[in-house]
């Protein structure tokens, strides 16, 4: 027996290359799986990721350990899955501004958006909002449309960095309301907010609810549009930016589990069953939701194109607002 692992793990023969993977995957899970969040532990990515680690936990009867390692807007956690051995122990969290964004940006990136990776499935979708101060001279998107225009280049959004989800939301609607924002870059989210809140930033374009809604609510921000397709149950009285006149503008933020490229196939299809099955119950739903979230279930290859399409999107409005890298 000794003599046959060696073989199958050191040999170079197709049939016991073969054997392994089959044995591997026959036993799958025989020991925890690791799950990779590319964000610090406490923002949208990290609930969702959690969440998902606990459904195939439950699933799969073998233990999910969430580790976080965070960096370089995700991409530092995104090169560690794609450098995973795709034996179905290391999954990871896949996010628009690591798979969908950063690939237009960056020239170089150690990792391939599409052939670095297995797509299990979707997680979920975080829907966002266009914020203001109290004090903006504004309070729907028509008068801050109208302030712009009469103010170019003077009303000034902050985001968590250059090329981030919430910059190419503020670029995407100056492009089609013909508007021109001064755009100020931030080192993270919480510097962000911490100048929103205290009134030396007037705008914002947040990729979550999850600590906005709460601040809307309490009267220390006031919502303009939801930046997603569909209101959110935690602001129901805001409308979205295509209900005030820009129909097609949907920049939720995305969640999917992937998994180092080459994983077999039996075991993509277990994780997405799981998945899928976790993500339809109703206390899930409700869990999502109180972070402005929805779970959106769906089939390995659904995942894939949307990054694939999300790729052309994003890489449009980064050549048209002619973004460049810090």
């Amino acid at each position: 027996m000794r003599r046959r692992t060696l073989l199958l793990t050191a040999g170079p023969c197709a049939l016991g290359g073969w054997q392994t993977l089959t044995q591997a995957a026959e036993a799958w899970p025989s020991k925890p799986i690791t799950l990779i969040v590319p964000f610090p532990a406490g923002g949208p990515t990290d609930v969702l990721g959690r969440a998902a680690g606990r459904i195939l936990q439950d699933r799969l009867k073998q233990t999910v350990v969430v580790e976080n390692r965070p960096g370089a807007g995700g991409n530092i956690g995104t090169e560690q899955i794609a450098k995973a051995a795709p034996d179905g122990y290391t999954l990871g969290v896949g996010v628009i501004s690591s798979l969908s964004i950063a690939p237009q940006l960056l020239a170089k990136l150690p990792y391939h958006p599409r052939t670095s990776f297995t797509p299990i499935g979707m997680i979920g979708i975080a829907k966002g909002a266009i914020v203001a101060h109290p004090s903006a001279p504004f309070n729907d998107l028509k008068g801050l449309i109208a302030y712009a225009k009469a103010h170019p280049k003077r009303l000034a959004f902050g985001s968590s960095g250059i090329g981030t989800s919430n910059h190419l939301a503020g670029e995407y609607l100056q492009s089609l309301a013909h508007i021109e924002l001064l755009h100020i870059p931030y080192k993270g989210t919480s510097q962000v907010a911490q100048d929103l809140l205290g009134g030396q930033l007037p705008l914002s374009f947040e990729t979550s609810l999850l600590t906005t809604a709460p601040a809307v609510k309490a009267g220390k921000l006031k919502a303009i549009a939801i930046t997603a397709g569909t209101r959110s149950a935690l602001l129901p009285d805001v409308p979205t930016v295509a209900e005030q006149g820009f129909a097609g503008f949907d920049v939720p933020s995305w969640f999917g589990l992937i998994a180092p490229a080459g994983l077999p196939r039996d075991i993509v299809v277990a994780l997405n069953r799981a998945l899928v099955d976790g993500l339809k119950q109703p206390d899930v739903a409700e869990r999502f939701a109180q972070i402005g979230a929805e779970p959106t279930p769906g089939t390995p290859e659904q995942f894939a194109q949307t990054i694939a399409d999300e790729n052309v999107r994003w890489g449009k409005v980064i050549r048209d607002a002619r973004i460049t890298p810090e």
